[in-house]
């Protein structure tokens, strides 16, 4: 249902559209200016968020003088995209566009004389004003790559078939089939391809690779880990004499119902290969070498088949293999890991309350202090001397790059990849609010109004269900479950933090384990009665949407609201657990979070939440979505529900996407996404 970490995360960036076929074009050709009719509407549309610039990954020059940047740009007519790579001072400034006919993945080498990036499937480089590109010969058919500090060594990755398909053990070219032995042979949005994602090294002169090796030569194992294959999961060392490693070494069942992954740290010289983590039975990721090698940082789950585990920082001295849990104390996740160029101090970034901040740790004394602040997510971070570059987003705002002073905390944007947007259309306003749970406790919520929200008015509301059901709910910016288009259109948008969420203490985020149907639910409960009360909210006018999880809640809310809501939307959500639990893949996580197999005795009680049991109670208009390809949640536990729904007389519709997955990512898709969503609400919510 998640990643947890970046669904989120990545749910906002470019690199989530990744799945989309690659139509490049040359940027000319993609107009993504606003027309006279969208700024007169002065709002948000589901049109003008494919008018979005979208930031990719950005990178620092080795002097802290630059930064390169990718941004990718779509035409909603033809679908095709472009993604190109830009060049700008680290204290701002004009950009500079470095290519025209796409280029991504861009890396500085040479001491920041020369830039290494991805360009129709093919390595390149150029000067780093742009100038003298030229294809680096000898490398094909990778994925991710890594010039080492030196820049004398690439390291990359690659797809290496290892196991017969059924057409080859038959002699059956013709054949479409598959003969399945284990577990995984799906997973989230790909079937297993008969191959493996292996780590190669080899020579690198700046035009060409040579002498290519497989680290992982013959074995069934991955890196970087499935299903997302994040190649942060890959690092060298800074004399370029080791790389570190994330693989999980577990296949099929193992695989399907475990966590543990672990650091690996391949010696080049000797060719050793230490297992850094061994012994701890929960995932290992994200492996960050000491500016001196002498150490390394990486982040740690404890608990095997807990993917919501407290995620904690960890570090090693590579002499002694001596670990210390560093942060140890520090009841949130740690992510985006950075050495201070001392090594004295690590710094990094965690979800905090409803946001994303940037936080410091002292090896010494083990003091945490926060570094930044207000209402953002932040992050990935980059440390740069005495300075930190970091994205940044917000609920008003996509993805941006922003220049912060450790000091003082003072943020500067360095990009603004946007203006032509944010200067023709309003923004509704943000607020962070708490209120009092049914039990006592203190919820926080985030509210988004309209754009000239007029608090003598009425407006209908819609109580926004999280996926997860872990991970944060914070500062995000989405383009398709985008508040400000929510607000747009007219809607008061309410979005609480309820339990399971992280940022607020690992009591508040594990609570939600087992108990789907009873805490969380009567969070959002608490939220939506509290907003029905506000004089400027009509509460015959509520309805309540999400996905994943948050789809889930959904299907819940459907059958215990008493009548709060006017209508639902539920997106790729859970309605009989017990089915889901036999077609999902990663079972870790129903065993953790439901209990178990529904055959154990006695019978898990998280089954006893499975929302179809309560179905003899919906009588609420529904629409529900899904994608042909999701296999988190198939297609399957959404056709149950439109099911159950048209066999009651409920009115219900179902927006079926054959060539999506877990998410709509396809630029005319995710338009008829929008459309009908706000079609449907309209309907019935709207005077």
């Amino acid at each position: 249902m998640k990643k947890t970490l970046f669904l989120i995360m990545t749910t906002m960036l470019v690199g989530f559209y990744g799945c989309m076929e690659n139509r490049e074009v040359s940027s000319p050709a993609i107009d993504n200016s606003l027309t006279e009719q969208e700024k007169s509407a002065a709002v948000m549309s589901p049109e003008i968020l494919w008018k979005f610039n979208r930031l990719g990954s950005f990178a620092v020059s080795p002097d802290g003088s630059k930064v390169l940047y990718t941004t990718t740009a779509y035409d909603l007519e033809t679908e095709a995209r472009v993604t190109n790579i830009y060049s700008i001072a680290s204290d701002g400034g004009d950009p500079v566009q470095l290519t025209e006919d796409g280029g991504s993945s861009p890396a500085w080498y040479s001491n920041g004389e020369k830039i290494a990036f991805v360009s129709g499937g093919e390595l390149w480089s150029m000067n780093a004003d742009g100038s003298s590109k030229m294809k680096i010969n000898g490398l094909t058919n990778f994925e991710t790559f890594a010039i080492s500090p030196a820049g004398d060594r690439i390291l990359f990755t690659r797809r290496v078939k290892l196991d017969q398909t059924p057409n080859e053990k038959h002699g059956m070219p013709e054949a479409n089939m598959r003969i399945i032995d284990d577990l995984m042979f799906r997973h989230w949005t790909y079937w297993h391809d008969y191959s493996y994602s292996h780590l190669f090294v080899a020579s690198f002169d700046g035009t060409g690779v040579t002498g290519e090796k497989d680290l992982m030569e013959g074995q069934r194992f991955e890196t970087p880990t499935a299903p997302f294959f994040d190649e942060g999961e890959i690092t060298w060392s800074p004399d370029g004499s080791m790389i570190a490693y994330t693989s999980k070494h577990l296949t099929g069942k193992a695989d399907a119902v475990s966590t543990n992954s672990d650091i690996f740290i391949h010696d080049l010289t000797t060719g050793n290969v230490l297992n850094l983590t061994a012994g701890n039975m929960g995932f290992d990721k994200y492996p960050v070498f000491s500016p001196d090698g002498k150490m390394i940082a990486w982040q740690s789950m404890e608990e095997d088949g807990y993917e919501s585990d407290l995620d904690r920082l960890f570090i090693a001295n590579l002499e002694t293999v001596e670990k210390e849990w560093l942060s140890e104390g520090w009841d949130y996740n740690v992510e985006s890991i950075n050495w201070s160029e001392d090594g004295s101090s690590i710094t990094f970034a965690s979800p905090y309350r409803g946001t994303k901040q940037i936080f410091s740790i002292s090896l010494a004394s083990g003091e945490i202090s926060q570094v930044s602040s207000g209402k953002y997510d932040f992050g990935p971070v980059t440390l740069s001397g005495d300075r930190i570059i970091t994205g940044v987003q917000s609920m008003s705002m996509a993805p941006e790059i922003a220049l912060i002073d450790p000091a003082s905390g003072e943020m500067n944007m360095i990009t603004s990849l946007n203006s032509h947007i944010y200067d023709n259309i309003k923004m509704g306003d943000t607020e962070e609010r708490y209120i009092k749970t049914s039990d006592n406790m203190d919820l926080q919520m985030w509210i988004i109004y309209p754009p000239g929200f007029d608090p003598s008015k009425k407006y209908p509301a819609l109580l926004y269900c999280k996926g997860g059901p872990q991970g944060a709910l914070g500062q995000g910016w989405s383009y398709r479950w985008n508040y400000q288009m929510m607000a747009a259109k007219g809607y008061i948008v309410v979005a609480p933090n309820r339990r399971g969420n992280s940022g607020f203490g690992s009591d508040w985020r594990e609570q939600i384990s087992g108990d789907y149907g009873g805490l969380n639910m009567q969070d959002y409960l608490d939220a939506i009665d509290h907003m029905a009360e506000e004089p400027f909210v009509d509460s015959e006018r509520l309805g309540a949407v999400g996905a994943s999880y948050g789809g889930y809640s959904v299907f819940w809310l459907a059958g215990v609201h008493e009548g709060r809501f006017k209508t639902f939307i539920s997106h790729c959500g859970m309605y009989n657990i017990e089915s889901w639990y036999g077609s999902t893949e990663e079972l870790w996580f129903p065993n953790k979070d439901v209990g178990g197999p529904y055959w154990d005795i006695p019978r898990p009680a998280g089954y006893n939440y499975s929302p179809h049991l309560n179905v003899d109670k919906w009588d609420t208009p529904i629409l529900i979505i899904t994608g042909e390809h999701d296999y988190r949640i198939p297609f399957t536990q959404s056709m149950e529900a439109f099911t159950a729904a048209q066999l009651r007389g409920i009115p219900s519709r179902l927006l079926f996407f054959h060539d999506e997955t877990h998410f709509v990512t396809r630029p005319q898709n995710a338009v008829i996404w929008q459309r009908e969503f706000f079609e449907w609400l309209d309907t019935y919510l709207k005077e």
